[in-house]
């Protein structure tokens, strides 16, 4: 063996310039998560995952996620057959407190209004040319819910899942940066100023009870999604019960944090540079933003037609409406900070929750919905 053929051997030897800017790609994705803390958790191990997924094959050398027989492969299997989406919305379920929602249910409305901007998105993919299953993986971008999009493009467009999953992570973490703008163009300065009335108190009976009743109302609804809400309200079951606390614990802390590592970087390491860089994934980033924007407009213009009909003591602050994305818990904090800007004292962070939560399952809903219908397709 020469040393031509170890230097042949070597990666810098077979790198290109695509390759290379996906490195770029994958330093800003960490320099948001380290630097800027934007959703550390998810960017780290997505921008280290590109790094790994980029680096150039080798002949004769079975290494990414593509390549039959890698570890990687066997790995991305998780993300490519729709297994870690499931487990972590169980974990999500384990985390979230559903008594905001449950003690002011109007305020579910403005999860669901935040779902427009799905059903439009699938309309203008399908306009740029999208199949109607690559349109309706696409437009559940909108929704801000990262497994919730791996988990319908899996199953719709599995050619387009790594675009679709890195563009709703991306705005998932950039959003404290796009909703503030908006959510200030949409509101004056008094709805800005309004405050809420306290929250009643939810028994231990209610939080029980919902994610039983939640389960069967939402799952007869839209079938399809049986596998993302049936974890959800397990995994809420198991918290609110106060008889499962260790397996709620599990779920919320060791299974969730060990899937979000492997569905992160698995995901990342699917961006290779030459299946990646396309046409189509720019516009999948384009209409994922458009998306995006219109969820957030929705849900804070709805709000304020809702107090067109409510009492004065009934009001609901319109920012509160930018948090029915199911960016759980951001767009939430992202409302209390806007509202505190504008006053310190105002409070907003616990009923910006509930809009928050029933986008989730608002979110979920939508993509049971567009895999019942354009999976028979």
């Amino acid at each position: 063996m020469g040393l031509d053929s170890i230097i042949n051997g070597t990666g810098f030897m077979h790198i290109s310039g695509l390759n290379v800017l996906m490195f770029f790609v994958a330093f800003i994705f960490l320099y948001l998560a380290i630097v800027k803390d934007y959703e550390p958790l998810l960017l780290v191990p997505i921008g280290f995952g590109i790094l790994v997924g980029n680096l150039p094959p080798m002949q004769g050398l079975m290494l990414g996620v593509y390549d039959e027989g890698s570890v990687l492969y066997y790995l991305y299997q998780g993300v490519s057959l729709g297994i870690y989406p499931p487990i972590i919305f169980l974990g999500i379920g384990a985390m979230t407190d559903f008594s905001t929602m449950l003690s002011n249910p109007k305020l579910v409305l403005l999860g669901a209004a935040a779902q427009t901007g799905i059903f439009l998105t699938f309309i203008g993919a399908i306009y740029l040319g999208f199949s109607p299953q690559e349109s309706g993986a696409i437009a559940i971008i909108g929704g801000a819910d990262g497994p919730t999009a791996i988990f319908l493009s899996s199953m719709l467009a599995p050619k387009l899942l790594g675009p679709i999953a890195i563009a709703a992570y991306s705005y998932m973490a950039l959003v404290p940066v796009i909703q503030p703008p908006i959510m200030k163009l949409l509101t004056t300065k008094k709805e800005k100023l309004m405050r809420m009335k306290a929250p009643r108190v939810v028994s231990k009976k209610e939080k029980i009870i919902f994610p039983i009743v939640a389960f069967l109302i939402s799952c007869l609804i839209a079938p399809g999604a049986v596998s993302l809400l049936g974890m959800l309200f397990f995994g809420n079951l198991l918290k609110e019960s106060c008889v499962t606390e260790r397996l709620a614990n599990t779920a919320r802390n060791t299974m969730i944090d060990t899937t979000t590592i492997l569905l992160g970087i698995t995901v990342g390491a699917s961006t290779q540079a030459q299946t990646f860089l396309t046409p189509q994934s720019l516009m999948i980033f384009g209409l994922g933003a458009l998306s995006f924007v219109i969820a957030t407009a929705s849900g804070v213009l709805f709000a304020k037609f809702m107090n067109l009909f409510l009492k004065e003591e009934n009001k609901i602050n319109p920012l509160v409406g930018a948090a029915g994305v199911s960016a759980v818990p951001d767009s939430a904090r992202v409302v209390q900070h806007v509202g505190q800007t504008y006053d310190k004292k105002n409070f907003l962070l616990m009923h910006a929750m509930a809009p928050n939560v029933a986008g989730v399952i608002g979110s979920a809903i939508a993509a049971g919905v567009l895999l019942a219908v354009l999976g028979k397709m």
